[in-house]
């Protein structure tokens, strides 16, 4: 599909973080984990952007969750920083074939924005019965409010601005139905495969995205 949508929330959800939410336009379906594109003009330069949806479902909206760094975003990230409710933009999507599948059991490997999609997952597979643990590593977490709430609800929660090997070596019980998902710049999703491996698990069953 590729269509305008509109603004209907922005929300600080962290230091440099924010949660875009979007009307959904007629005949959007997407899963968590599934992606979008965004596209504008800043300043006379094109812009495209892939980003996952940090909502749990696709109802009359849906959400996405942008990290954004003056010396390392650039300028669309503040582009999308800056929007208000009422505002368009250009969108295509959804993408991805790794996306929650009804999986009775989740663990969530997230890095830095890799957050958004974690938080999306774990609150869906809850509402859908199921067992949930994430697994987030970042130096100023963000979706500090919605990890509580997982907590709370059930979930295991672990935030470590470390090695996330122990963390995954307790979640992974290798049991039938157990699915890993791994969300996060390349240095994470190297360092969450050694992790799965090592722990007992296969890296290469592993559903991933690879943020470059």
């Amino acid at each position: 599909m590729e269509t305008t949508v509109t603004v209907s929330d922005v929300t600080t959800v962290g230091a440099e973080t924010v949660a875009i939410e979007f009307a959904a336009p007629e005949g959007f379906e997407a899963h968590p984990g599934q992606f979008v594109k965004l596209m504008a003009t800043v300043d006379g330069d094109d812009y495209a952007r892939f980003y996952t949806l940090s909502s749990p479902d696709v109802r009359d909206d849906f959400e996405i969750t942008v990290e954004i760094n003056p010396a390392e975003s650039g300028p669309f990230s503040e582009y999308l920083g800056a929007l208000t409710p009422g505002d368009e933009i250009d969108m295509s999507g959804p993408f991805g074939a790794d996306y929650y599948e009804g999986e009775p059991r989740v663990v969530v490997l997230a890095g830095g924005p890799g957050i958004g999609p974690a938080v999306g997952i774990g609150e869906r597979a809850l509402d859908d019965g199921g067992e949930v643990a994430v697994i987030y590593q970042a130096e100023t977490p963000a979706h500090e409010d919605r990890l509580s709430t997982l907590d709370d609800r059930g979930a295991t929660v672990t935030i470590t601005d470390g090695s996330i090997a122990d963390a995954v070596d307790d979640a992974l019980t290798g049991d039938a139905g157990e699915q890993v998902f791994v969300y996060g710049f390349e240095p994470f999703v190297e360092d969450a495969a050694d992790a799965i491996d090592a722990a007992g698990g296969d890296s290469d069953a592993v559903k991933v995205e690879n943020f470059g």
